[in-house]
């Protein structure tokens, strides 16, 4: 049977749910880029959680409120972070990435993200390096077409400005912690 293509309605499920429960966690892999503009198609939605068995029992609530069955052992990887989780026993496919190639932590890929419409989506950056670092067919062949993408967002979105200020209580808030 053929399951339906990724929707951004479905991110929204997954968001809210996430929110809800508190779960950290960043969007990733072509359903984030389709999130930021990219016109592409997916078949599942692709999250890089934060790996710790807490983040992980709340990930499993929230995916239950959205409506997936999570049987023991299904619980038991996405508590235990296992590298790369599957789920397609729910309303769509969600792909859970503990361990994606080419970023190095979860930590530093959250830094980079950004939240737009609700959605904490990775960096253009981090998602083009963990295909090209996957070094999957498919992946590589999306390279070129995400790489022009990615410079016409970054023209369209410059980062903004930060005042001398700002710099400066950021880098005594990194010394505090």
């Amino acid at each position: 049977m053929s399951r339906p293509q990724f929707q951004p309605e479905q991110a929204k499920e997954i968001a809210r749910a996430f929110a809800d429960e508190g779960v950290e966690y960043v969007f990733i892999g072509k359903s984030a880029a389709i999130l930021l503009g990219y016109p592409a198609s997916s078949q599942e939605v692709q999250v890089l959680p934060e790996k710790s068995p807490a983040n992980g029992a709340r990930i499993v609530a929230a995916l239950r409120r959205v409506g997936f069955e999570i049987n023991g052992e299904l619980e038991d990887a996405i508590t235990r972070g296992k590298d790369f989780v599957q789920i397609k026993n729910g309303p769509f496919d969600v792909d859970l990435v503990f361990a994606p190639d080419g970023i190095e932590n979860f930590a530093a890929a959250k830094a980079r993200s950004l939240e737009l419409d609700g959605f904490h989506i990775a960096n253009l950056r981090d998602i083009i390096a963990s295909k090209r670092a996957s070094g999957r067919e498919k992946d590589l062949l999306d390279l070129p077409l995400l790489e022009r993408f990615r410079e016409e967002y970054e023209r369209m979105n410059p980062p903004a400005l930060r005042s001398a200020a700002d710099v400066a209580a950021q880098r005594i808030q990194k010394t505090k912690s």
